[in-house]
């Protein structure tokens, strides 16, 4: 190039046409072909100085999915087991990236709007709840990952685990039933042993009518025959007094009812029935919200999954059957007694109401200038809840359909 350049000054200066020789002339072409400009080989792509960045972008884009497709047919011929764990496992983690992007809207407009778990919509809820349940799950592996290379180990725990480890998204579609049936199976051995705690005290209770339903209900579920809902709801004042409610059972029964809401046993009693009360609650905020949405408006995943919460193996029952068993829950549920309380200032002071309007119920505490714009808070009472929480036994047992 600077020997070109020469011979063009000479040229210009003495006016001698002096004609550059084979070496410079091949120079010249070369400079001029653009290949100066560092410009790729490849005929695909032109680039210029002055070339859109998008245009970088989505050639990039197109590369990348070309060498995935490749890699994955290359799996798929020579590892298909593999490739096939693998492939659950990424759409696994875009399930979980998109769950994870729905809760946060969720709970973004509860706080924009001043909106309760229990004020939601029946599905709002549904994803709240599961969520925060595969969070708590993924939480074990989150602390094991932490330390260096440790994620090798970790791989291999989800290899040789994925029940306890893994949550439903990873999980093939065989071991979706497998699990399931698994599960139920640990919770369905509690079942006998709740009965017999049920048994023990039917001596217990004061109320002769009482005593002969619950020994009655006993002695059919003991027969293999599903219990009538009548048969169920005779028994609420059973369930809310000494030795059924909630806060006079015994230490075996509530583990034993934690084996059946599949919920650790291994915690002390008080904490144990916290949980109860705490998870029979959600349900009973489901129920309600469920409820006004109507059974009809669910899917059939939404319907078996509702059910298998709620105590009932539907990974073998029809759906027709599970929204026939899901309405009579929703009979017994909806049914039972509820109690409001209003939280008055910064002093939250609670003040347990009726069904009538807030403003008569502050005035019958003698309570004035309270805003009745306040939205009132739905407690469940204690003693339904335990009758709630048995009807996850009482209910379930021997539904007809049932094949585990």
């Amino acid at each position: 190039m600077a020997l070109s350049r020469v011979c063009w000054a000479r040229s210009a200066v003495w006016g001698s046409a002096v004609t550059p020789g084979h070496f410079v002339t091949r120079r010249l072409q070369l400079g001029r072909s653009g290949l100066a400009w560092g410009a790729p080989r490849s005929s695909k792509l032109h680039l210029s100085p002055k070339a859109d960045v998008k245009n970088l972008m989505s050639y990039v884009v197109t590369k990348t999915k070309a060498i995935n497709g490749k890699y994955h047919r290359f799996l798929g011929r020579h590892f298909p087991r593999f490739y096939v764990l693998y492939t659950i496992f990424m759409k696994g983690l875009q399930m979980l990236w998109a769950d994870a992007k729905k809760a946060r809207r969720i709970k973004t407009n509860m706080w924009k709007h001043n909106i309760k778990f229990h004020q939601l919509p029946y599905r709002e809820m549904e994803h709240l709840r599961q969520f925060r349940q595969d969070v708590t799950k993924c939480l074990f592996l989150g602390i094991i990952s932490i330390p260096p290379f440790a994620n090798y180990l970790v791989f291999l725990l989800m290899y040789l685990f994925p029940r306890q480890l893994l949550i439903r998204h990873f999980w093939t579609p065989k071991q979706q039933t497998d699990f399931l049936d698994i599960y139920h199976a640990f919770r369905k051995q509690s079942h006998p042993e709740i009965i017999s705690y049920l048994e023990k005290v039917i001596p217990l209770i004061s109320d002769a009518g009482l005593r002969w339903r619950l020994t009655d209900l006993c002695t059919k579920i003991q027969r293999g025959t599903h219990p009538a809902i009548h048969d169920i709801l005779a028994l609420r004042e059973c369930f809310s007094n000494h030795p059924l409610g909630m806060n006079q059972l015994q230490a075996l029964h509530v583990k034993a009812l934690s084996r059946a809401m599949l919920l650790t046993s291994y915690l002390p009693p008080p904490l144990l029935r916290h949980r109860l009360k705490t998870h029979t609650t959600v349900i009973h905020q489901l129920d309600k919200a469920l409820a006004k949405l109507g059974i009809g408006q669910l899917t059939a995943q939404e319907v078996k999954s509702a059910c298998y919460l709620r105590g009932l193996n539907s990974t073998h029952i029809g759906e027709d059957r599970c929204r026939t068993w899901l309405g009579e829950w929703l009979q017994i549920s909806c049914s039972l007694k509820e109690t409001r309380f209003l939280h008055v200032g910064q002093a939250d002071l609670e003040l347990p109401t009726s069904g009538d309007p807030l403003a008569s119920a502050s005035q019958s505490f003698g309570i004035t200038g309270v805003s009745h714009h306040v939205q009132p808070i739905l407690f469940f009472i204690e003693a339904e809840l335990s009758l709630l929480l048995h009807n996850v036994v009482l209910l379930s047992t021997n539904y007809l359909g049932t094949r585990r």
